[in-house]
């Protein structure tokens, strides 16, 4: 499968944006998924940071405590897409935003990078002060 990031740019403090992960395949859940989806970021020089996932099984969502409550994960079945709305955004914010699949469901296992297997080429969100 083949996961396309879009979405990012240059925003200013208190700005919003929203990311977009799509599929080449049915993926995210729905009637026929069997893989949940995560977004991951990664700023220079730092390691790669959950920020959120969501499981196919039950359709839990699961936020990393930096951005609970001014992201949003959100899911269109139809069009093999996920999406996540970004807003209030800080410049901490700024990294590479990675979309990825799982075949696991948890949160113990999805908070992890390595529990993924497909991965999108990541787009940059730039938040200026």
């Amino acid at each position: 499968v083949q996961l396309q990031a879009s979405g990012g740019g240059l925003v200013q403090v208190g700005g919003s944006l929203r990311l977009s992960c799509t599929a080449s395949e049915r993926t995210f859940g729905g009637t026929f998924g069997i893989y949940s989806v995560g977004w991951f970021r990664q700023a220079p020089g730092k390691e790669r940071e959950f920020v959120v996932a969501k499981s196919y099984r039950d359709g839990k969502t699961w936020y990393a405590d930096s951005v609970k409550g001014r992201f949003t994960l959100s899911r269109d079945n139809d069009r093999n897409t996920v999406f996540l709305q970004m807003d209030s955004l800080k410049p901490e914010d700024t990294a590479l935003y990675y979309c990825a699949r799982s075949p696991y469901y948890t949160y113990s296992d999805l908070s992890w990078p390595v529990k993924y297997e497909d991965w999108g080429q990541g787009t940059l969100v730039t938040v200026s002060s």
